[in-house]
Formats: C-alpha cells, structure tokens, sequence
C-alpha cells in the first residue's frame, strides 16, 4: 500500500514538473514574442527588393485588397498585409527581361519599364490613406509616422536604358532611387552573373562606367546585385559613393555565382555599402541533386533557350509557366528561416553589423518556410532576438544600414544638378 502511494505521489510530482516545465517554456515563448513585437513596430522596417509591380502588369493585382496568404507562388505582397507583417517600406522594382541589344528592342524596353512606374504610382494615387511614394530616407520616416507605407522604386536592370545615358535622368524624375545594372545576361551596361553572353567576365564597359557617373551624379543608388565578379569590382573602383547588393546572399554559404564571396564582402566593407539577404533558397542553399528536374530544365532551355536569350513576351510567359510546372513536379527541399538568417550571422561576423540588411525578392522567386510573404516579417525579428541581436542591431538591420548608405548617396551626389532635374 505504501509503495503504491509512493509511486502516485512521484508520478503526480512528474507531471507537476512537466507542468511547471511547459508553463515556464510558454511563458518563455510569450516573452520573446512580445519583446520581439516591440523591437519589430518600434523600428523602421525596409525590404529593398520585390518584383510585385510584374503582378500588377500582367496580371492586374490589387495591392489595396488583402490576398490569403500563400496563393501560389506568386503574391506575397498587397498593402493590406504588409500593415500586418509590419512592413513599412517596400522598393517595388520595374524589372524587364532582356532581349537582344537593339534600339528597337530597347524602346520596347523602355516601354515595359515606364507601364510598371505607372502601376507604382497609381497604386499610391489609389490607396493615399495607405500608401505614399517615397524619394528619400526622410520620407520613409515621415510616412511611417503617419502610419502607412512608403513605396520606393527600383529598376530592376539597366537594359531599358540602352546607350542613352539621359535616360537614367529621365527614370530619376519618374521616382527611381536604385538601378541594377544588369540581370541575367550580359547588357551594354556590364556583364551578368549567370548566362553570359560571352565566356570570359569583360566586367564593366566604358558606357558602364558613364552610367555609374551618372547615378552618382543624380543621386540614384547603384545596386550590384546579378553581375559578375568583375564587374562588382570594377564599379567599386569608380563609384564615388556607396552601393547596395539588393538581393543577394553569401557564397560561402551557398556557392552560387549570384551571390557574394567573402572577398567581395570584405570589399564592399570598405565600400561603406550593404548586402540586402535574399530569401530565394537557391541563393540560401545548395539545392540537392534531381535527375528527374535536371532533365526536364534542360529540355526547356533546349525548347525555349535559356532565360538570357531573345524572346518575345508571349514566349517568355510560356517558358515561365512550364518552369513553375516542373518545379512543383521536382519540387527543392524548402529552406527555412534559420537558414536565411545564418547568411546574416556571417556577414556580421565578417565585416560587422553596418553591413546587412534584408531583400526578399518576393514576387521574384523568395520565400522560405517561417517568412512565405510579407505577413510573416516578424518572424525575422524574432530569429534575431533568439540569436541574441539587440534592440540597435535589429534597427540597422531591418533598415538603419539601408537608409544610411542611401543618405550617403545624396549627399555624395550633385546637390544643384540633383535640384533641376525635379
């Protein structure tokens, strides 16, 4: 009798400790949580790189109606759930595939690009109570105090461009505070990353090195995201200001050519600029090996060429929708957000906290399992508290190194020529 009453009494102390133990765990929770919450509204919050305005011209997306999350691979962003996910300010980037290297094409271009800052800035003509454009890190601040979101521009590629340099004054007056200089493909501008038209790396040209100028000049941001080696360190051998790696991610990590070796970090460091971390997981990490998705994406390329290539715009959306096809029927192991954040701690590491930020690509193929779309931003948050990120670091992170390398860029620019372009 009395054993029995000694192995109740254990068994009710063991489940009073388990209690306890799941109790002081979920207040542990709730705490990290509520802290993580008021670093995330008490800082401003900035994603330098989503392709959504590629939704709102093809597809007539409606940034001010909330869309359920995870519709598909595309939409992760509207206005509605960015208040949610206490996103303040967005850099919706006009971004044009390359076609071949003539004036007709680059019209075309032109064109395409102009129909997307159009769909900016009606978004912002459409929803004033939610959203307003913005040119400045002052206006960030400003409009996120009026509570609503700002929306910067970006170019997503300097192939609209062209050969006339009086362009890039021209998308300046429109609103455009980054350029990328290239995409996939070399340009006349500088070669690409990946899929180069020529073997060997010819980094930046003579006309590269004008455009560089030029964004110096008005004040535009220079974004070395998707070109070559060279080419990244040919820019930081003429830019006399700071520049930005909007979405990319750290190569000692993931060993892809689109993101940053630890050498060109380092440079960068002494650059003064910032690599935003992209959330596209094959810029996160290796995807393994599978035969069955390898073989069918060669026999695209074989059908279609290879995203570089020229191609009219019907043919690029075919291509695009057999490749979203494949991937669900191959799908890559999903990268989580731990993983993203690792891509921090590293270059934190490396070259120092004044140095990274955050660049989804949401829209543009970034997502990870913890942050799908723009609802889930504070799970970022939270990973850094977890990791152990004060209140300060978080600040530069999420937006504080951002707006001081853009800040950096006008001061650096032509205060007087800047003024007369407006």
């Amino acid at each position: 009798m009395r054993k029995k009453a000694f192995i109740i009494m254990i068994t009710v102390l063991f489940l009073l400790t388990m209690c306890f133990a799941a109790c002081s765990s979920k207040r542990k929770d709730e705490n990290l949580l509520a802290r993580a919450k008021a670093i995330h509204d008490s800082v401003l919050t900035v994603d330098s790189h989503a392709d959504t305005p590629t939704l709102m011209l093809r597809e007539n997306w409606d940034m001010g109606k909330y869309h359920r999350t995870g519709l598909g691979k595309k939409g992760k962003i509207d206005l509605p759930r960015m208040k949610e996910g206490g996103l303040d300010a967005e850099f919706f980037v006009a971004f044009v595939g390359q076609n071949s290297l003539t004036q007709e094409e680059y019209t075309k271009a032109r064109e395409q690009a102009n129909s997307m800052l159009d769909f900016i800035h009606k978004m912002c003509k459409d929803y004033p109570d939610l959203v307003e454009l913005a040119t400045s890190p002052e206006d960030a601040y400003r409009i996120e105090k009026l509570g609503k979101r700002a929306a910067f521009i970006g170019l997503e590629n300097g192939y609209p461009i062209g050969r006339d340099l009086s362009l890039i004054n021209e998308f300046y007056s429109k609103g455009v505070r980054y350029i990328t200089l290239c995409h996939s493909v070399d340009n006349d501008i500088c070669d690409s990353s990946t899929d180069r038209l020529h073997p060997e790396d010819r980094g930046l040209s003579d006309f590269g090195m004008d455009v560089v100028a030029e964004c110096n000049r008005l004040g535009i941001i220079v974004d070395v995201s998707h070109i070559s080696d060279k080419s990244f360190f040919d820019v930081l051998e003429v830019t006399r200001a700071p520049v930005i790696a909007s979405h990319s991610s750290v190569r000692a990590l993931c060993d892809n050519p689109r993101n940053l070796s630890d050498e060109m970090l380092l440079a960068l460091n002494e650059n003064g600029g910032v690599i935003q971390i992209c959330f596209y997981s094959g810029f996160i990490k290796a995807p393994k090996p599978n035969l069955g998705r390898d073989k069918a994406l060669q026999e695209l390329t074989l059908k279609y060429g290879s995203w570089g290539d020229a191609m009219d715009e019907e043919t690029r959306e075919k291509r695009q929708k057999e490749y979203e096809k494949i991937m669900d029927m191959y799908p890559a192991e999903k990268v989580n957000l731990e993983e993203l954040v690792d891509h921090i701690d590293h270059v934190v590491k490396l070259i120092g906290i004044d140095h990274v930020g955050i660049g989804t690509d949401f829209d543009g193929g970034g997502e990870v399992a913890g942050c799908a779309d723009v609802s889930d931003m504070l799970n970022i948050t939270k990973s850094l508290v977890c990791r152990g990120y004060s209140e300060e670091e978080i600040r530069k992170i999420w937006g504080g190194n951002f707006m001081r390398v853009f800040r950096k860029v006008l001061e650096t620019a032509a205060p007087n020529d800047r003024e007369n372009t407006n």
